[in-house]
């Protein structure tokens, strides 16, 4: 009985032990780019009251007025082309690529010749 009573309390000073240990700090940690980021802190999004007006979006014109052209008429893709363009502004205003990832070739070097 003093054997089982000896296990009992030494299993019970274990728990013990690992419940007051101390808390670990917080490290980062890897995130796979999918979902939320959890090394992110947490930030309650504010709802307000009056929001304020969405930017105009110059391509919105531009949508209507492809609507009422005939599909695939010179008007039409003029006008396609132009949200295009806009559509492609936007993107790399919004686009950073790091300098050193970009790898530059020389102009001189025929980058399309045969593999010989």
């Amino acid at each position: 009985m003093i054997r089982y009573s000896f296990i009992l309390l030494s299993f019970c000073t274990a728990l013990i032990a690992c419940a007051g240990a101390p808390a670990q700090e917080r490290r980062p940690i890897a995130w796979d780019g999918l979902g939320k980021d959890p090394n992110r802190p947490h930030v309650a999004k504010r709802r307000v009251a009056n929001p304020e007006p969405a930017a105009s979006d110059p391509n919105q014109e531009r949508e209507r007025v492809l609507g009422t052209l005939q599909p695939y008429s010179q008007a039409w893709w003029a006008v396609h082309d132009e949200i295009q363009a806009e559509n492609d502004r936007r993107l790399g205003t919004k686009l950073l690529i790091c300098p050193r990832c970009v790898e530059s070739s020389p102009p001189s070097e025929n980058v399309t010749g045969s593999i010989r």
